[in-house]
């Protein structure tokens, strides 16, 4: 076997594996501290560390993949997962607020440093100048780890009902323990790791194309898990009456469809080439529509089953493919020589989004209820839309949209 071939294959079965404890762990954290009587509010409060060190991790992590390779940062990722899983095997006595965020905190800055290092990988592994090739590689990693994610919820809700908390965790750290092994064994090493020592300050983009994309991402995002994180499994709960098997079997369905989606989006949007800046900017409007019109076919008193669940349907379809168009832009938009930097600088902006979303999912869903969180979500689209007129009208390949 090549090895780029045995790298992209190493790299890719790592990703899934974290991805599919990042997925079980978010949902037994959210179900288990329902059941111990925490509020929505708390709940969002247990991934505010999460999601702010991941803005952090994202600045930093590139730097760090470019001056040691994005196999160590990908590895180090794995091994800070599985710290904070068996930091969160402890007695319910120690579960307070603060040091559940310490432990979160850990994990998002594992979910980041591997998924920065993953997505930064394609890149490396890709022939210059293949834009196609590139779209279809980003589009069917993204969407398979999507769909493992999807896994990875309905897996966390059966481990929490048949092994309990403590014994997911442990089930999920020996999981990870045996992937970090063998992709410690097989990857490369020094991939992606820049002949020269780049500065910290290189971290920060001087591309405006990386910046405007960025920009709508963390709007994008913030959308997303504005009703996503917290609002949408307490309500399935506490309104749908759903058991927590229940919950994590719909939301394992919908981000497993989420993924076959994304992995599928350059059929979709690919007929007349690779995507660019007036596609994007196409999909995230069609997209604001949806949480609107949940909104208030909730606020009418329609079948909040059949408005709720049928338009997250609608919701996963369209935003898996701005996930998707996102994902290549900013790769084909990347530097060759930084890409780490340049993708950790965008993730950056990612889990920004995350962050300001989990607040507004919790705090908004503490005062107003779902509805409240979807109109949030849609507003926040609507900013992502505005910005992302901002993006080159050419493709990513033409003269005009080439990187300066």
């Amino acid at each position: 076997m090549q090895s780029g071939t045995k790298n992209y294959l190493t790299i890719t079965a790592s990703y899934w594996a974290f991805t599919v404890t990042d997925g079980a762990l978010r949902m037994l954290v959210v179900l288990y501290f329902h059941t111990l009587g925490y509020s929505a509010f708390d709940i969002a409060l247990l991934f505010l560390l999460y999601e702010f060190f991941g803005i952090v991790t994202n600045l930093v992590g590139g730097w760090l993949g470019a001056r040691l390779g994005v196999n160590t940062t990908l590895h180090l990722g794995m091994a800070l997962q599985i710290v904070a899983l068996i930091l969160l095997a402890v007695p319910d006595a120690w579960l307070s607020v603060l040091y559940v965020m310490v432990a979160q905190a850990l994990s998002g800055i594992a979910k980041d440093l591997n998924k920065m290092s993953a997505k930064s990988s394609i890149k490396l592994l890709v022939p210059a100048n293949s834009d196609d090739r590139l779209f279809r590689w980003v589009s069917a990693l993204t969407g398979s780890k999507n769909a493992l994610k999807g896994a990875g919820f309905f897996l966390g809700a059966v481990l929490l009902e048949l092994l309990e908390f403590r014994g997911a965790l442990v089930a999920l750290a020996t999981l990870l323990v045996l992937v970090l092994g063998a992709s410690t064994a097989l990857l490369t090493r020094g991939l992606g790791k820049m002949s020269s020592k780049p500065k910290f300050n290189r971290v920060f983009s001087q591309n405006p194309h990386i910046n405007w994309l960025a920009a709508g991402r963390f709007f994008l995002f913030g959308a997303r898990d504005a009703w996503f994180v917290v609002g949408l499994p307490v309500f399935m709960v506490s309104v749908l009456n759903f058991s927590f098997g229940e919950v994590g079997a719909y939301m394992a369905l919908w981000v497993i469809g989420y993924g076959v989606v994304q992995a599928i989006a350059p059929q979709i949007v690919g007929r007349n080439g690779t995507p660019r800046g007036t596609t994007a900017t196409y999909w995230i409007g069609a997209l604001t529509l949806v949480p609107l019109a949940i909104a208030l076919l909730l606020d009418s008193q329609f079948d909040p089953a059949v408005t709720v669940l049928g338009g997250l349907l609608i919701f996963g379809v369209l935003f898996a493919i701005n996930s998707a168009i996102h994902s290549f832009l900013i790769l084909a938009y990347a530097e060759d020589d930084a890409v780490a930097m340049n993708v950790g600088f965008y993730y950056m902006a990612n889990a920004g989004g995350r962050l300001l979303g989990t607040l507004i999912s919790g705090s908004a869903y503490q005062f107003g209820g779902l509805s409240a969180c979807l109109y949030w979500s849609a507003a926040l689209l609507i900013v992502s839309t505005m910005l992302s007129t901002k993006l080159p009208r050419e493709q990513p390949g033409s003269s005009s949209a080439a990187l300066e």
